[in-house]
């Protein structure tokens, strides 16, 4: 599966280790609080893909959407662009350049279950303390945290996700750590909470695409 999969994204990031304090378990509990209702359904991003067997990043752009608790889109434009689309039962990623499109099962005990469920947790950040081991700073420049999988199904997903959120409770950066060492680093701008059409995070393959199913499902 495509490394867009694994960058289908969540609205975070990292801050300076410069002047940053340890918030204690009550305050954490109630910056997460006040993130979950301040949460951005549409942004654009900057992504860096750091891959430890190129000398140089891939870089991409565009726009993702997402919906509370599972459902998302995120759409790559330039020379390579991507349509990976989640409605919570299946998962699409739709390649224009090649007329070819890539269909994933969720659910009943699916492999992506883990990577997508890794994917929202990030994004929605719900009942994340049930699955990650979850620390955070406050510096003058807003908020970091570091979520660390507990479980075994989350760690094949990634090793470590950092996210860097603003004074204003916007995630401005996610830097995940990739099981294989490779890293993602998005960065979030143009941030709103305006609702979202449901046809948004549906998918109908185009006339003429070749659609597979490398699950065999």
């Amino acid at each position: 599966m495509r490394l867009s999969v694994f960058a289908a994204l969540a609205f975070l990031t990292l801050t300076s280790p410069e002047k940053a304090v340890a918030l204690s378990e009550g305050d954490l509990k109630n910056l997460l609080a006040g993130i979950r209702q301040n949460r951005s359904t549409q942004a654009d991003f900057q992504e860096e893909r750091v891959i430890r067997l190129m000398k140089k990043p891939i870089l991409s752009s565009g726009r993702i959407w997402f919906q509370p608790p599972d459902k998302f889109r995120r759409e790559v434009k330039g020379n390579s662009p991507s349509v990976t689309v989640s409605n919570g039962q299946q998962l699409w990623i739709y390649y224009p350049n090649f007329k070819s499109a890539e269909r994933y099962p969720l659910g009943k005990e699916s492999p992506l279950d883990s990577t997508v469920a890794a994917i929202n947790s990030a994004l929605n950040l719900e009942n994340i303390e049930n699955t990650f081991q979850v620390t955070a700073t406050k510096s003058d420049k807003g908020y970091e945290l570091a979520l660390t999988p507990r479980t075994p199904s989350m760690k094949r997903a990634f090793q470590k996700l950092d996210l860097r959120i603003n004074d204003n409770l916007r995630v401005e950066r996610t830097d995940m750590l990739l099981p294989s060492g490779d890293r993602i680093v998005t960065a979030y701008s143009n941030q709103t909470r305006a609702p979202v059409p449901a046809s948004t995070f549906e998918f109908k393959p185009p006339s003429g695409t070749e659609v597979t199913t490398p699950l065999g499902q």
